[in-house]
């Protein structure tokens, strides 16, 4: 059964495929819970501060990946602007946190709303486009925004801005002396944008997403509102990108243009679902587990010599997954079980 022949509602299925695709669903948030409580029990085994800002950055970069997936990998849009909206939650925690003293808390908030009302702005024209040259737009946006904040003042310009020191707090999302703290945001965060893609997968609208994806116009012919879709994706995903641009501002203390604006930023949103499954729920964790720490310990060893060889990492390991697995690194798994089932077929 392909998915534009379930586009309209999950309630199209018959009983039996029903309570199976239910129970299904169920077996993931369990493993979920299980996976995630693993996680926020990791760090307290893990002593050396580097490892726990490599864990970190893990998970960041999972959650980032998995808010990008939501637009580019359900909906089937390829954007490469994304850090426009992590930028917009960045600048907006902390100019409210530094000139304001309101928390990040609610910096993050209205920096992911800012970013969604921001993404239905640019999507109304940019929707319009299709393949190649929806991607080519998002580029240019997002460069745009990066050089306008460059020589607006207002934000610190190109010299950034700078946090204030203060006591290790939950409320400022500070902490100087232990990193524990931000492992568990970060796992939190994670646990969030992965379960309200859970909850997507399954609705109305992630079947919508999904036709999308695979033939807008035979989705369309079947009654789902493509343009609406989009949109409705393009706001979620950049709601939880600009979060996560806040909660980086926090974690680095300090931010500039080019340290949460730069193109490289968009890369690393979309290539850990690239390499671990575009469309997946567990496709973002993976890729990120297997790229992050790569690109990261890889810089710190080889310093200024290896200047620019994560990005040499990013194309070797986007072509080989490529040509080995188009489908990504989770199709490793789905085929070894389907081959373990059919043995088990007499």
């Amino acid at each position: 059964m392909t998915t534009l022949t379930t586009a309209l509602a999950p309630g199209s299925l018959p009983a039996r495929a029903e309570a199976s695709y239910a129970a299904k669903r169920r077996r993931k948030l369990v493993v979920a819970a299980l996976v995630f409580a693993a996680l926020a029990a990791l760090p307290y085994g893990i002593r050396d501060v580097y490892l726990q800002n490599v864990l970190i950055l893990t998970l960041m970069y999972a959650a980032l990946s998995q808010s990008w997936n939501i637009l580019g990998g359900y909906c089937g849009q390829v954007s490469l602007g994304h850090a426009l909206y992590f930028g917009f939650g960045a600048y907006a925690t902390t100019v409210l946190f530094v000139t304001y003293g309101v928390l990040p808390w609610f910096g993050m908030l209205a920096g992911g709303l800012l970013s969604a009302v921001v993404a239905l702005g640019l999507g109304y024209p940019c929707f319009r486009l299709a393949g190649h040259y929806f991607s080519i737009a998002t580029i240019v946006i997002a460069e745009i925004g990066l050089l306008l904040v460059h020589n607006w003042d207002f934000v610190g310009g190109a010299m950034g801005i700078q946090w204030p020191f203060n006591p290790d707090s939950w409320w400022t999302l500070q902490f100087a002396r232990d990193k524990i703290p931000y492992v568990h945001f970060a796992v939190g965060f994670l646990a969030v944008v992965w379960f309200v893609t859970w909850l997507i997968e399954g609705s109305r609208w992630g079947y919508w997403w999904r036709a999308v994806k695979d033939d807008a116009q035979a989705a369309e012919s079947l009654g789902v509102e493509v343009f609406r879709s989009k949109m409705a994706a393009a706001a979620v995903s950049a709601f939880f990108t600009a979060i996560g641009g806040g909660f980086y501002a926090a974690y680095v203390s300090y931010i500039d243009p080019e340290s949460v604006m730069s193109f490289r930023f968009s890369l690393l949103f979309a290539l850990p679902a690239v390499l671990g499954g575009i469309g997946t729920l567990w496709g973002p964790l993976v890729g990120a587990a297997i790229l992050i720490p790569l690109t990261e310990i890889s810089r710190s060893y080889l310093g200024g010599s290896g200047n620019g060889l994560d990005l040499m990492l990013y194309g070797v390991l986007v072509m080989v997954v490529a040509l080995a697995r188009p489908e990504g690194v989770l199709s490793l798994f789905r085929r070894t079980r389907k081959a373990r089932n059919e043995e088990a077929t007499p």
